[in-house]
């Protein structure tokens, strides 16, 4: 009785109860979650493309070699291959990748592409020691197929005009850049002087640095011209998109402008499209200097 008591005793005893009454501790173990399985390496190679702002300002990309395998490779030769491409490419830089790990190695892109060639997919050949391996390349973001794109353009756009940035960059010319200040970039539309071609230059839209000066995303010229006409220059009011840091280290595509055009060359069809129009270094300079001082960095 004494014993049945004692227990009925203990069971009312709550939180927030008699004063020194205390709740019964808990009987639930808490046990570790079991880790997941590790995977065993599928003793394969990887490959997939991809490219940076300063691997396009340097006209290359890099393709990726993962190492799903046991052992370290140490390349000696590694050569893509895609039949949009004139030639085979050689990677440069070659170095050993560890098991388990991958490495990036540059590709400088041709000058001309395979245009209208029917896209399938890349193969990467492997060759290290003794053996030669070929493995299939991933392009999840489709960097050959952009670049083909636009240089097929490019191309096309050569046949009626060419495009380039004059050097100068037009600021208030009775004192120095003060902060706020904004300035002129000149696109140089040149033809080609072959007679029934037309170009339209619809956009050129602003970058990581530079931007209208009105604050849109783009300038909208929508300037038509004839491939036997006179030269057209595109004066463009000009302003810093952003002043911190992290804008002006973003230097790879901060004179690099995407220009929207329709291509009308003599006794072809019509083409809609966009090309990079990259300013030259010295014209580059003038354009990020502008920049800093109308930020009021140049001091700092």
């Amino acid at each position: 009785m004494l014993g049945l008591a004692l227990a009925a005793a203990g069971c009312s005893a709550e939180p927030g109860g008699a004063e020194g009454a205390v709740p019964p501790p808990s009987t639930r173990a808490l046990t570790a979650a079991p880790a997941p399985p590790v995977e065993p390496p599928s003793g394969r190679l990887l490959a997939d493309l991809r490219q940076s702002s300063r691997d396009a300002a340097l006209d290359r990309f890099q393709v990726w070699v993962g190492n799903d395998t046991r052992t370290e490779v140490v390349p000696t030769r590694l050569t893509y291959r895609d039949g949009r491409l004139r030639a085979p490419i050689e990677a440069e830089r070659l170095r050993p990748v560890p098991a388990g790990s991958e490495r990036g190695y540059p590709l400088a892109l041709p000058a001309r592409p395979r245009c209208g060639a029917r896209p399938a997919r890349p193969t990467l050949v492997v060759e290290h020691g003794d053996a030669r391996t070929t493995v299939p390349v991933d392009d999840p973001v489709d960097v050959v197929g952009q670049w083909v794109r636009r240089r097929c353009l490019q191309q096309t756009v050569a046949e009626v005009a060419t495009l380039r940035w004059d050097d100068r960059v037009v600021a208030p010319a009775d004192r120095p850049v003060a902060p706020g200040d904004t300035a002129t970039l000149t696109l140089v539309v040149t033809p080609s002087g072959v007679p029934g071609g037309r170009l339209l230059v619809r956009t050129v839209g602003g970058t990581p640095v530079l931007s209208p000066a009105d604050g849109t995303s783009a300038w909208s010229p929508g300037k038509l011209l004839r491939s036997d006409g006179p030269a057209v220059r595109l004066e463009l009011p000009v302003q810093p998109t952003r002043c911190d840091a992290h804008a002006f280290l973003e230097s790879g595509g901060a004179t690099a402008f995407r220009v929207r055009v329709r291509v009308d060359p003599a006794g072809e069809e019509p083409e809609d499209g966009e090309l990079v129009v990259r300013m030259a270094p010295r014209g580059a300079a003038a354009a990020i200097a502008f920049a800093v001082a109308s930020c009021g960095l140049a001091d700092g």
